[in-house]
């Protein structure tokens, strides 16, 4: 495996890292885009994560581009999705579903980042405009949890 490249993009004031080792497969932070609105960015992803759109949209994608993605585990997690005992972390829906489409680092440089190809043609909405960016489908739901 070659070494992770970073490269940063800039929206709204914000640095987000975007990371890749083949150039083919990149994954933009979500750690870097929730912390516009807090302290605590991961807290913030796993609340995002709770949502049964979000848990649908993830299983979806994992279910069109991952032949080793564990459905039955998806479907127990969309049946809890949106329940107030219900509770998500990437690193659960990783290890539990298998997924390729969100990964989680530790320590520096560490967080939580999408597939790239999951951020295609979605809207994001900062200030109450609609703005067209390559950022994640579900990240409209992101955004408005990070957006005052």
């Amino acid at each position: 495996m070659t070494k992770p490249v970073k490269e940063t993009i800039h929206a709204k004031g914000l640095d987000i890292g975007v990371y890749t080792n083949d150039f083919k497969n990149e994954f933009i932070s979500l750690t870097d885009i929730a912390k516009y609105r807090s302290d605590q960015p991961f807290i913030l992803v796993c609340n995002w994560m709770r949502n049964r759109d979000v848990i649908e949209f993830l299983g979806l994608w994992e279910k069109l581009h991952n032949p080793n993605f564990k459905p039955i585990e998806f479907d127990r997690f969309k049946n809890e999705a949106g329940g107030n005992a219900f509770t998500m972390s990437p690193e659960k829906w990783i290890t539990s579903t298998n997924s390729i489409g969100i990964i989680s680092k530790r320590g520096r440089g560490g967080g939580t980042y999408a597939h790239f190809d999951r951020t295609r043609k979605y809207i994001l909405k900062p200030r109450k405009q609609l703005t067209k960016i390559t950022i994640l489908p579900t990240l409209s739901h992101f955004c408005s949890i990070i957006e005052p």
